[in-house]
This record gives C-alpha cells, sequence and structure tokens, in this order.
C-alpha cells in the first residue's frame, strides 16, 4: 500500500532483543486509576512562545515556579542525558534532534518509549518491529526524537511501576518540561513543546499514563497497548499464565516492585492473586484515565494479540470517539502473538503512523489519515469502516449441548512446532497459543451462504450444571472458535468461562473476545468448550459439567468495504 503521505517506509525488522521488548508486563491484574489523582508539574518559562498552537486542546494550566530541568550529559555519548526526575529519581534520556533544527528552526518532537524490561532506543541498538517508526526515520521526516530507558530498565534508577500516573508518568511530564527548554523543539507556549508520541506494548501504555495528566501532550500512535491490566490480564478473574511464564523471566535483573512478583508468584503457582497485588494494580492505568486524553488518537492493535486483546483497543476508542477527539484504529495480523495466517501489507503501520502524525503534529491539513477503522482477516485482506461498532447485519447462530469432563486431556494448545519458515515470535508464544483441541466439546458453526465479516465479540449463552472437587483453584471452562479450513483457532483467541458447580443449573452469558474474520461458504467454523489451555493458569480439575443448552451468535458486519 502506498504512503499516505507520500513517504517510503521501511519494511518490518525484527531482533533479539525486540522479542523481550516487544512484550509487555508481567502477568497481573489492573484498570486504571482517575487521572485526577497525580498533579500535573507543568513545565518551565524559558522558551518564548514564537508559533501557534495547530488543532488546539483545552489549554494547560503550568505552574510559573517548575525550576529548570537537571540533565547531565553522559561522557562519550551526545545523545545521553542523566535526567532528574520529580522524585530525585535518575532517568536516562537520548536526544536526537532533527537534521538543521535549532534555535532558528524548530520542529515537533516525538518522544518514543520502548517495550517492557527495555532501554530506549538509540542510534546505535534500534528495537523495530510491527513496521513501527524508529528514529532515523522519524529525524529525516522532520521531527526530533526522544527516547528514554523507564525508571527501574537500562541506565534509570528506581523500580518499574508499570506505567503508573504517580511515576512513569511524571517522569514524562519531567521529559516535556526538558524537551521545552532545548533550542531545536518547537513550543506551542512557554514550557509547552509541541509534543506527540509513538511506541508499542509498554511504550503504548505509556502514551495513554502521560496524556492522561497532562495536555501538553498532542499527538498519540499507542501500539499494542491495554485500556486495563485486570481486563486484559485476569479476564473473568483468571490469570494468563500463559504470558506470566514468560514476561516474568524478561525483566531479569531489573528492579521491580514487589508487587509485580508477587503477582507473578501466586498466578503461576495457584491461578490467583491476592487481593493487595490486584488493588496494586488496579491503580494503574490507564483504565479510567482514558476519559481524561484529549488530542488526536490512532490506536494500533493486533488481531492475534493474545495479551493485549482487540478489546482494550475498542474500549479506549470508544472513549475518545463519544467525546469527539479525532481518533481511529487500525488493526493487524501480529502483537504479542503469531499471525498463522496471511499478514496482508507490512508497511501499513508506519505508512498510518506517519500520516498521523503528519496531520495532527506537524498539522499538515492535507494529509489523508484514512478511514476511523482499518483491519484485516485471515486472507490478508484489508477492509475498512467509518466507525466502530459497525452496522451489523443478521448473526451466524448455532445451538446445542453436551457434556464436558474437567480434566487435563480436554486443552487447547500448544501450538505444534513449525514445520516450515514462521514469523519469528512463533517459538517464543507456540508454547501458550491455544491451538484446536483433540478432546472438546464441539458445536459445529454453519454459516450457509453468507459471504461477509464476522467481526466483534461472539456471545455465548450457556446452561449448564455439574459437579466438581473442592480445591482452591477457580473452576473454568475456556470457548473457543477454530478455523477449520486453516486448522487455527480464529485469531489465536480463547475466553475463560467462570462456572459454579454445585450440582445445580445455572445460565452464563459470556462475550467472547473480539474477532475479525471473513465468513465463506464452504469455510466452517467450530465452537469448542474446553477445561484448560496453555494460555491461562491452570483451572481446578475434575468433574464434569453438562450443558443442556449452548447458544452462540457471531456478529456479521454489513458496514464495513473490501479496501
Amino acid at each position: 500500500m502506498p504512503s499516505r503521505s507520500g513517504r517510503p517506509h521501511q519494511a518490518v525488522r525484527l531482533t533479539g532483543a525486540v522479542l523481550a521488548g516487544i512484550l509487555a508486563l508481567a502477568a497481573c491484574s489492573s484498570s486504571g486509576p482517575s487521572a485526577s489523582s497525580t498533579t500535573t508539574t507543568g513545565g518551565p518559562t524559558t522558551v518564548p512562545a514564537t508559533t501557534t498552537t495547530v488543532d488546539p486542546h483545552p489549554p494547560c494550566t503550568q505552574g510559573a515556579t517548575i525550576p529548570k530541568v537537571t540533565a547531565t550529559p553522559v561522557a562519550g555519548t551526545p545523545s545521553d542525558f542523566d535526567m532528574t526526575s520529580f522524585d530525585g529519581t535518575k532517568i536516562r534520556i537520548h536526544w536526537f534532534p532533527a537534521p538543521g533544527a535549532g534555535a532558528t528552526r524548530k520542529v515537533p518532537t516525538i518522544l518514543m518509549g520502548p517495550g517492557w524490561s527495555l532501554p530506549g532506543d538509540t542510534l546505535a541498538h534500534p528495537a523495530i518491529a510491527f513496521g513501527a517508526l524508529d528514529i532515523t526515520t522519524m529525524n529525516k521526516a522532520g521531527y526530533n526524537v526522544l527516547t528514554w530507558d523507564p525508571r527501574g530498565f537500562g541506565k534509570s534508577g528506581g523500580n518499574a511501576e508499570v506505567d503508573s500516573t504517580q511515576y512513569e508518568g511524571r517522569d514524562g511530564q519531567v521529559m516535556l518540561d526538558w524537551i521545552s527548554e532545548q533550542p531545536e523543539a518547537r513550543p506551542d507556549r512557554p514550557g509547552d513543546p509541541r509534543a506527540g508520541m509513538v511506541g508499542f506494548s509498554y511504550g503504548g501504555g505509556i502514551q495513554l499514563t502521560l496524556a492522561s495528566i497532562d495536555c501538553r501532550v498532542d499527538a498519540l500512535v499507542p501500539g499494542i497497548a491495554w485500556h486495563s491490566l485486570e481486563t486484559s490480564l485476569y479476564k473473568a478473574d483468571t490469570v494468563k499464565a500463559g504470558w506470566s511464564g514468560i514476561l516474568s523471566s524478561i525483566a531479569g535483573t531489573a528492579h521491580l516492585d514487589p508487587h509485580i512478583t508477587s503477582a507473578a508468584k501466586t498466578g503461576l503457582s495457584e491461578g490467583l492473586l491476592s487481593e493487595a497485588d490486584r488493588q496494586w494494580f488496579v491503580d494503574r492505568g490507564p483504565g479510567d484515565g482514558i476519559d481524561h486524553v484529549t488530542v488526536p488518537t490512532l490506536f494500533v492493535q493486533g488481531t492475534v494479540d493474545t495479551l493485549f486483546t482487540l478489546d482494550e483497543a475498542i474500549t479506549n476508542y470508544r472513549s475518545l470517539r463519544q467525546r469527539g477527539i479525532p481518533t481511529a484504529m487500525l488493526w493487524f495480523c501480529g502483537g504479542h502473538g503469531t499471525c498463522l495466517t496471511k499478514a496482508g501489507d507490512p508497511t501499513a503501520v508506519a505508512t498510518a503512523s506517519f500520516a498521523w502524525l503528519d496531520r495532527y503534529l506537524k498539522g499538515e491539513k492535507q494529509v489523508k489519515t484514512g478511514p476511523r477503522l482499518d483491519l484485516v482477516d485471515q486472507d490478508g485482506v484489508r477492509w475498512t469502516g467509518d466507525d466502530y461498532p459497525v452496522a451489523l447485519a443478521a448473526p451466524v447462530t448455532a445451538t446445542g449441548s453436551g457434556t464436558l469432563a474437567l480434566d487435563a486431556a480436554s486443552a487447547a494448545g500448544p501450538l505444534p512446532a513449525p514445520k516450515g519458515p514462521a514469523d519469528l515470535l512463533s517459538g517464543l508464544v507456540g508454547p501458550i497459543t491455544p491451538a484446536k483441541a483433540a478432546t472438546a466439546l464441539d458445536l459445529n458453526v454453519d454459516s450457509g451462504s453468507v459471504d461477509a465479516l464476522a467481526l466483534g465479540a461472539p456471545h455465548l449463552t450457556l446452561t449448564y450444571s455439574g459437579t466438581s472437587p473442592s480445591g482452591v483453584r477457580p473452576l473454568r471452562a475456556f470457548a473457543q472458535l477454530v478455523d477449520e479450513s486453516n486448522n487455527v483457532v480464529v485469531d489465536n483467541q480463547i475466553t475463560p468461562i467462570a462456572l459454579k458447580l454445585d450440582g445445580r443449573t445455572h445460565t452464563a452469558d459470556v462475550d467472547m473476545e473480539v474477532i475479525a474474520q471473513h465468513l465463506e461458504p464452504g469455510h466452517p467454523l467450530t465452537l469448542q468448550l474446553v477445561a484448560t489451555t496453555v494460555a491461562y493458569a491452570i483451572p481446578r480439575l475434575g468433574g464434569t459439567v453438562t450443558f443442556s443448552k449452548i447458544a452462540l451468535s457471531i456478529p456479521v458486519a454489513k458496514g464495513v468495504t473490501k479496501a
């Protein structure tokens, strides 16, 4: 696909370091705080306001007595400084002005955060994935770039606090203060640099955290970020132990808040979190803080992302859309997961990101940012829509019944080892990715003559009864849709279902994970109910559950178009 801004972009690269960096944080739970819980620091008043704001958002209430930021140059590395943050913690920052920028040519600045456990990107050590932006290309496009080592990682001090408004968010505010002092940085007003943000995973989450507490951020492109760590990593009070097993080891010798390691330990050993750990993560963001984000935002999310699923971006998008803030979603086949089907255009993410920044950060109003909804299906075919949710046609439905034995033989995943070339993440995430189960309660799904895109969250209504031995672990079943033509789980997604097995009849209404799947005659789907999966903590096993009625409804879009 050609660049919407006319600029060529480099293809996707994935280094060994990125295998860690694209992963977010150790498995735990959260819903974010209100942004009002953190005080905005404001910025210095040393830079004259020589330009006007483009696409203005509500004015900043700057503090007039904020001292000049202390940032000591690092010997031997001209780009590096040790910045003293609000609490005295040293944060290593990396500054890359655009060529030719200076006192007589001030340009916008992009802050780019790294993935969990990684230091900030530098020219010597770039970490680029998913067609994301790199320092050199952003510089050539006329942007200054600031990267940094988040607290607890790289050369920065302090403990990692999971993109907290109280810590990483306030570090970001001091970085904005520092940027406003640089001769290359274009100001909107004294102490307020024209600044946007990019970055994936942990580097996506910090964008929403900072923008929720500081109005000086002007445009965002958060990649594979989250809304709430509670809904993403602790869905139905079920720990994503598959990711926990990977992510808890990635941080290595980094300095972490003790709640992170405690949550990972109990999540793996018991499938549960202590209330103290759960509340600690609930106090992280963005969560409700998304309602304080007031700047144009392009949400980039992965259809096969099993860590931060599509619903996380949808929830964030809805908040901005309902308040009339320019926003859009781009879904690609990737993220925290492996693309087992056709991926489509590998340059789509970078192309859309630059278009968004050129329009809303530079203020180039002639730049076309594309549709509000832009996605690919399992064949790599691009679909677009004017908004989300889209208009719907009649759903595809199926009903059935049956009994499921709750034992380890009924398991979804792991993926079999690839027989040929595969994407570089498959070896890492294959062991925790759902696959078609050999033993399951199956329900055939006949879409008839439908030739359209299944888009949204399939809904399950289950009437059931059963018994199970007592135990500490939670009682669960899991639901997934299998694409029989490709022999894969649709978008690699599986949904936990909380059960109450006391011998009585109960009903559960469950929204499954959001999918984007082209339905065609002759390409059947199968609903599978299983007892356990490699994606989540092992539930309590033993006993049986009888589903006297299974009713499935898959949403079918009519408000989208093949591009």
